[in-house]
């Protein structure tokens, strides 16, 4: 459910060459788990910067299974966010995913950031602790602004956190960066 008012300001379907791999990052995805699937759509969502130092992104719709061989009208460009009011402003065919407050919030803070990559494995969840990966607080609605205060609140310089009870981020500086952050964690949970 998205807790969100979209103001779709366009129906362009994102251009970019960078799409590519980020569509190669969602099959990853998907062949691990580490989005499972649900019915209408994957447990997960993708993004990346559009440009340095700006806060635009490209980001995987809302219920978008994550696959192998997304067509790119699956993807949404995010050109801004007014947090306070809930609202997403986006070009695209789809409404942008139910956490892209999240990733907003999370460029606008860290300009080092370039790629988040947001999943629910249960083997990364499970091994948190033992892993010591930093950890929100306290448990908060998906898509919610609450989510979002409560991983700003542990963000500072993380690469990889887990939002109590509900999935993991992990943030690169590329996407290769941010597909390698999670795939070392799945390893050392298996």
């Amino acid at each position: 459910m998205v807790q969100f008012i979209t103001e779709i300001i366009g129906k362009e379907v994102p251009q970019d060459p960078r799409i590519e791999e980020l569509k190669y990052w969602c099959g990853e995805f998907h062949r691990l788990n580490l989005a499972p699937p649900y019915k209408g759509g994957s447990l997960g969502n993708l993004s990346f910067r559009l440009k340095t130092d700006e806060d635009p992104f490209i980001i995987t719709g809302s219920r978008v299974g994550l696959k192998d061989k997304l067509p790119d009208d699956c993807f949404v460009t995010v050109h801004s966010c007014d947090l306070e009011e809930g609202i997403v402003f986006a070009r695209g065919m789809k409404e942008p995913s139910s956490e892209s407050r999240l990733h907003f919030a999370i460029y606008n803070r860290r300009k080092d950031v370039n790629a988040i990559f947001h999943g629910h494995s249960e083997e990364i969840l499970a091994c948190s602790d033992k892993l010591k990966i930093p950890q929100t607080k306290q448990k908060a609605p998906h898509g919610s602004i609450e989510l979002v205060q409560s991983v700003l609140e542990i963000l500072d310089d993380e690469f990889f956190l887990v939002m109590k009870d509900h999935g993991f981020i992990s943030l690169g500086k590329t996407m290769k960066g941010a597909g390698e952050h999670t795939l070392e964690m799945y390893k050392m949970s298996l």
